[in-house]
């Protein structure tokens, strides 16, 4: 699932040509139930448009919104090609000469939540929201943060306000089901079965909900990874989100060892941009603080 993205990424995006399957020497090797697909990567387009971007940053006379305006797209491409220091870098100093730029604390923000300073996400999506009380992906993004930082009551109610922007999105499901869960897991389940019965079977992640809902196995969501997917970035895309929620089952269940080696699998595919790719990461740090823990 993607987080919004900018207008910039209207200029990166390729042009992918559709191909019916998949093949080992094609890129996508199958092991055991898992296909391994080639690593997304870094896009040519958005490399010459962070170039572009210097240029004018150095040498056009700029006003402080436009500065800010191409520090945060600039930020976007960085994080695009897996370079979030960079990122981080550019959204402050988009912040510092335009504070009411509310993507830009957005993104931020993303970014305190994958460094686990919880305190400083809330403070990035609260400002979001009062610069631009509309700004439907604030909600996700403060309820992962909530979430992760051990508020899951809260981080609920900020899942379900983004979730009631799109009833037929399963994956603003999901968020809600895994948040509730930790707060309720009986009244989580049901609540799921209600919201099963809105989402369409056209949707391949319907399959993930009915895995969570012990409506379909591993195995099923494993072998329709590849069904109705039309080229390789697809697949790619379909694999990172795929896998992180495999992780996220498997985790719950207490089943770490399989957990992590999904959200490894997530990770290598290098989707960014992805919400399941950045906290995949997150996800493994908190299995090896549990493990350590254990230990001790």
């Amino acid at each position: 699932m993607r987080h919004i993205v900018f207008s910039v990424f209207l200029i990166i995006a390729s042009g992918l040509t559709g191909c019916a399957s998949f093949s080992p020497s094609g890129g996508t090797q199958q092991m055991g139930n898992l296909l391994l697909a080639v690593p997304a990567p870094a896009s040519p387009r958005a490399q010459l448009a962070i170039a572009r971007y210097n240029q004018i940053l150095m040498q056009a006379p700029l006003e402080d919104n436009e500065r800010a305006e191409l520090f945060f797209q600039r930020g976007m491409l960085y994080d695009s090609v897996g370079l979030p220091g960079l990122a981080e870098y550019d959204f402050k100093r988009a912040i510092s000469l335009k504070p009411d730029l509310a993507e830009a604390h957005n993104s931020l923000g993303i970014h305190y939540t994958q460094q686990m300073e919880f305190i400083q996400a809330y403070e990035a999506f609260d400002s979001t929201l009062d610069i631009n009380p509309d700004y439907d992906y604030a909600f996700l993004n403060r309820g992962i943060a909530l979430y992760y930082g051990g508020r899951p009551d809260l981080a609920a109610q900020d899942f379900d306000r983004f979730y009631a922007q799109d009833k037929q999105d399963p994956y603003r499901a999901l968020w809600t089901f895994i948040a509730e869960r930790e707060v309720d897991l009986s009244r989580a389940q049901q609540n799921l079965r209600v919201v099963r019965q809105a989402l369409s079977d056209d949707n391949w992640a319907t399959l993930l909900v009915d895995l969570y809902l012990g409506q379909a196995s591993e195995r099923e969501v494993l072998s329709a990874l590849i069904v109705g997917v039309r080229n390789q970035r697809q697949l790619t895309d379909r694999l990172c989100e795929a896998y992180f929620y495999l992780g996220k089952y498997h985790a719950s269940r207490g089943n770490k060892g399989k957990a992590s080696n999904y959200f490894k699998l997530a990770l290598s595919t290098n989707v960014f941009e992805y919400v399941e790719h950045r906290y995949a990461r997150l996800e493994l740090d908190l299995l090896s603080r549990n493990k350590d823990t254990e230990t001790q």
